[in-house]
């Protein structure tokens, strides 16, 4: 009688759990998307230009931040740029 009970109990807990990383996957999944998609209309636009400063560098190291950091992670990438950091 309480096998099956412990059994509900925890595909209930699964499920929830499951749910709860799905939710965090799609935000950081979004979250990535964004930031690329700044940094290619940042250099599409040249507004690093505009301001005196050369173009980001998009390179697989400035890539990897703004996917992994997003928004701060253009925001990083342009900081590094303006002191004259460059990224391989």
């Amino acid at each position: 009688m309480i096998g099956p009970v412990i059994g509900i109990i925890l595909a209930i807990i699964a499920a929830i759990l499951i749910y709860f990383f799905i939710k965090k996957f799609v935000t950081l999944v979004i979250n990535a998307i964004v930031g690329i998609i700044i940094l290619i209309l940042l250099n599409f636009f040249h507004v690093m230009s505009i301001f005196g400063f050369t173009d980001l560098p998009i390179s697989i190291t400035s890539v990897l931040i703004c996917a992994i950091g997003g928004l701060p992670g253009v925001i990083i990438v342009i900081i590094l740029t303006i002191y004259g950091v460059t990224l391989p």
